[in-house]
């Protein structure tokens, strides 16, 4: 994989990590849950955001959310 290739990914990774944690925080969550989340880029180029492990209940105010306020495409 080139560099561009790579950093392109990283700059999608980037921010959607940003705004996954953005969303986290945003639900009241402690930064325990979002405070892990990080980009990450497969060594094909693929972009990537680890969650980890999250408690159960911080799983469930997060599905929560995403049946109140998800759009179907």
């Amino acid at each position: 994989m080139d560099m561009r290739t790579w950093r392109d990914a990283r700059t999608r990774a980037v921010e959607a990590a940003e705004a996954l944690r953005s969303a986290l925080a945003a639900l009241g969550l402690p930064e325990s849950v979002w405070g892990s989340v990080r980009p990450t880029v497969t060594h094909k180029g693929a972009a990537y955001v680890h969650v980890g492990m999250v408690r159960a209940e911080a799983a469930e105010r997060i599905a929560e959310a995403v049946r109140t306020t998800g759009n179907p495409r």
